[in-house]
C-alpha cells in the first residue's frame, strides 16, 4: 500500500477574522511549508506533490492548544510554521493566527491532528 501524504492547517477558532483574512493566513503557513519541505526533505515533498498537493484545514480551540500541537509534532521530527499577522486590517500585530503542519505522511500527522474538527 502506498502511503498518503499531507499538509495540514490549524486555525484558531477563537478569532473573530473575516474568512478572507483568514484564508490568506492558511496560504501562509501553506506555501512556508511547501518551499521549507522543497528544500529541507525533497523526498517527502515530492510524494507529496505527486498525490495532488494535498492540504486539510482544522481548527483549534485557541493559542495554548496550538502551541501543544505545535511541539507534538515537532517531537515527532515534523515541519511546523506558525503564523503571525502583520495587523494592518483585522487584528493587532503579531497574533498568531493558524499553525502548518507537514507535509508528511497522514498516519503521522492524523496522530496530532486526527482529532480536530474540520474548518
Amino acid at each position: 500500500m502506498v502511503e498518503e501524504y499531507k499538509l495540514v492547517v490549524v486555525i484558531r477558532k477563537d478569532l473573530d477574522i473575516g474568512k478572507g483574512k483568514m484564508a490568506a493566513q492558511v496560504a501562509h503557513a501553506a506555501v512556508n511549508l511547501a518551499l521549507l519541505s522543497e528544500k529541507k526533505n525533497k523526498k517527502v515533498f515530492r510524494n507529496w506533490e505527486s498525490m495532488g498537493s494535498k492540504k486539510v484545514v482544522v481548527k483549534a480551540s485557541g493559542l495554548e492548544e496550538l502551541y501543544k500541537l505545535k511541539q507534538m509534532a515537532e517531537d515527532n521530527g515534523l515541519h511546523t510554521s506558525l503564523i503571525s499577522d502583520a495587523g494592518l486590517t483585522q487584528i493587532p500585530p503579531g497574533t498568531v493566527t493558524c499553525l502548518g503542519i507537514g507535509p508528511a505522511e497522514s498516519t503521522l500527522i492524523d496522530s496530532i491532528t486526527g482529532n480536530l474538527q474540520l474548518w
